[in-house]
């Protein structure tokens, strides 16, 4: 496969391992609840910008170490993020064309079906109720995206990842 090279799966690694430490990054519990799902938006960005190179494998494996690096049950996030790497594939040649707000209402339906994946897995034995605090990472993801978007591609573009 031509322009397979090292450099591209660093990058992209890095992004995801950044968006891992920004995951569990120690906050208030004020702030804690507006904490996007960087690793998602991180994967939406990358299956929209190379979708021949990252797909439902790499979402799967990523959402993996993220059920190690959280704590949660495995493969709870695996399922999450496979699903949402899916949806990002499945839209992406519309996703690219779309204007900014547009994408971000894309991008909070991806984030809100993640969540209902979670929460799903989260309480498949237990029956506890859900607050309105547990909705609004999906929000503050559709909102932080336009800034993940750009600074991804700046990087993208930067390290000539094509």
């Amino acid at each position: 496969m031509p322009g397979l090279n090292v450099r591209t799966y660093a990058v992209m690694g890095a992004s995801l391992v950044l968006a891992m430490m920004l995951r569990i990054l120690p906050l208030p519990h004020e702030w804690f609840i507006f904490n996007p799902d960087w690793i998602a938006l991180c994967l939406i960005y990358w299956t929209m910008a190379l979708p021949e190179r990252v797909g439902v494998g790499t979402a799967w494996l990523t959402g993996l170490f993220a059920d190690v690096l959280t704590g949660r049950m495995l493969g709870q996030h695996a399922v999450a993020y496979s699903v949402i790497a899916y949806l990002s594939l499945r839209f992406y040649r519309r996703l690219r064309l779309y204007p900014l707000p547009q994408q971000c209402l894309w991008v909070l339906g991806f984030l809100l079906a993640g969540q209902v994946l979670v929460y799903w897995t989260q309480h498949i034995k237990n029956a506890e109720s859900m607050t309105r605090a547990y909705w609004l990472p999906p929000l503050a993801g559709a909102v932080v995206w336009p800034w993940v978007r750009i600074a991804l591609r700046h990087l993208r573009r930067r390290y000539k990842i094509a």
